[in-house]
C-alpha cells in the first residue's frame, strides 16, 4: 500500500569529473571537479539532472547536495503532472544555484523521457546548434598552447585564458596557425592600465572579444574602458548572474556570458537571456566544467544565443554521459529520450540506474 501512495521519489549524490590535463586560469588550477547528480522518479519514469556549484560565488558541492536532499521534494511538489509549474517553483526557489540547476535539469529530462522523445524536440529546439562552439584553452606555454590548438576538435572558435602581456606571444602563435575567431578571458586579472597597453596588440591580432577583463565590482573601470578608441568588445561573465545584474551590465559591456551554473537551470537562465536581449546585449551561452548531461540541459537555450561556448565535454577523461556530437563546428544533440544523453558507465557517478533512479542515497552519499 505504501508504494501506491508514493507518486515521486528524489535521490541525490555527487559526481566527480576528471579532466584530461590540469586546467589553469588566472584564478584557478584543477584536474577534477565535483558536480551534483539528481534522479527524479515519477510514474515509473526517471529524469536525471546535473547541477554545478556556483564556485565563483562561494558555493560548494556539499551545500548543493545537502540543499537538494533537505528541500528538493518540497520544491518539486508531490508530482510532475504540471512540469511548467514545477519549473517555475525551482527557478523561484532561493536555494543554491547548483541545486536549482540539478532539479531543473532532472525535470526537463523527465519531460522528454515520459513522452519517449528528446526534450529538445518537444521544445522546438534544432538538433544542431545554430552557431559553432568555441573551445577553451587554459594557461600554458606557447608550445603547450599550440599543441592544444593542433589537437582540438573541429570547433568554430578558440577561447584562450590569459593573464597579461606575457601571453601576447601565445596569442600571436595561435593566430599564425588558425584563421578561426580567437577570444580571450583574463578572468578579472586586468586593471585599466593593462587593458590600455594590450589593446592595440590584441586588435592587431584580430582578437574577437575579451571576457571579464576587470574585477566584477570595478564598475568605473569598465566605463572608462568603453571610452577607449578601437577597444575590444567586452563580455561579462562572473559579473552577470541574474536579471538585475544583466540590466546593470548594459552600460558596462557589449554582451554577457550566461551559464546554467550561474543562474540556476534552464528556466532561470532563459529569463536572464531574455533580459539581456531587452537590454541590447549580445549573449554567449557557455558552461563550467560539466558533463554532457549538464551541457544538454544548456543546449535547450541555444537558439537564444549569438555565440556558443559549450566545450567541457572535450576536456573530460572517462565522461560519465555520452550523446553529443559535432558537425562542422556545431554541437549536435543526442537523440535518446529526455535530454538526449545516456550514461557511459553508471559506476562513474555513484551507481545511479537511469531506468529506476535507484543507487544514490538521499543523504548525498554514494551508493552502498
Amino acid at each position: 500500500m505504501r508504494d501506491k501512495l508514493i507518486r515521486m521519489e528524489l535521490d541525490v549524490g555527487r559526481m566527480t569529473l576528471r579532466l584530461l590535463t590540469v586546467f589553469r586560469s588566472s584564478q584557478h588550477s584543477y584536474d577534477s571537479t565535483d558536480t551534483c547528480l539528481v534522479a527524479v522518479v515519477h510514474d515509473g519514469v526517471t529524469g536525471l539532472g546535473e547541477g554545478t556549484p556556483a564556485w565563483a560565488h562561494g558555493e560548494t558541492v556539499e551545500q548543493v547536495v545537502a540543499a537538494v536532499a533537505e528541500h528538493g521534494r518540497d520544491v518539486l511538489g508531490p508530482d510532475l503532472s504540471d512540469p511548467d509549474r514545477v519549473l517555475d517553483r525551482v527557478a523561484d526557489w532561493d536555494g543554491p544555484v547548483g541545486a536549482r540547476m540539478a532539479l531543473d535539469g532532472a525535470v526537463h529530462d523527465w519531460v522528454g523521457r515520459s513522452a519517449g522523445v528528446p526534450t529538445w524536440q518537444l521544445y522546438g529546439v534544432p538538433r544542431t546548434m545554430p552557431e559553432p562552439t568555441g573551445y577553451t584553452i587554459g594557461l600554458g606555454s606557447v608550445a603547450q598552447t599550440l599543441e592544444l590548438v593542433a589537437n582540438a576538435p573541429a570547433v568554430g572558435a578558440f577561447k584562450i585564458k590569459v593573464r597579461g602581456a606575457e601571453d601576447l606571444d601565445r596569442l600571436a602563435a595561435v593566430r599564425a596557425v588558425t584563421d578561426l575567431p580567437v577570444r580571450i578571458d583574463p578572468n578579472e586579472a586586468w586593471d585599466l592600465r593593462t587593458a590600455q597597453e594590450l589593446t592595440p596588440a590584441l586588435r592587431a591580432l584580430d582578437i574577437q572579444l575579451v571576457e571579464q577583463p576587470f574585477p566584477r565590482d570595478a564598475v568605473e573601470v569598465y566605463r572608462r574602458y568603453r571610452e577607449l578608441p578601437d577597444r575590444l568588445p567586452v563580455f561579462l561573465d562572473e559579473g552577470c548572474t541574474d536579471v538585475d545584474s544583466v540590466r546593470a551590465a548594459a552600460g558596462l559591456a557589449d554582451g554577457v556570458v550566461v551559464k546554467l551554473a550561474k543562474s540556476g537551470g534552464v528556466r532561470a537562465t532563459r529569463r536572464v537571456m531574455e533580459a539581456a536581449r531587452q537590454a541590447g546585449l549580445s549573449v554567449m551561452l557557455s558552461c563550467n566544467c560539466e558533463s554532457e548531461l549538464a551541457l544538454s540541459q544548456a543546449a535547450l537555450l541555444a537558439p537564444l544565443a549569438e555565440r556558443i561556448d559549450i566545450d567541457s565535454q572535450f576536456l573530460l577523461r572517462d565522461p560519465p554521459f555520452r550523446g553529443l556530437g559535432l558537425d562542422q563546428g556545431r554541437i549536435v544533440l543526442g537523440d535518446a529520450p529526455g535530454l538526449g544523453v545516456l550514461p557511459s558507465d553508471q559506476h562513474a557517478f555513484g551507481g545511479v540506474d537511469p531506468s529506476t533512479g535507484v543507487g544514490v542515497r538521499s543523504d548525498g552519499g554514494p551508493a552502498d
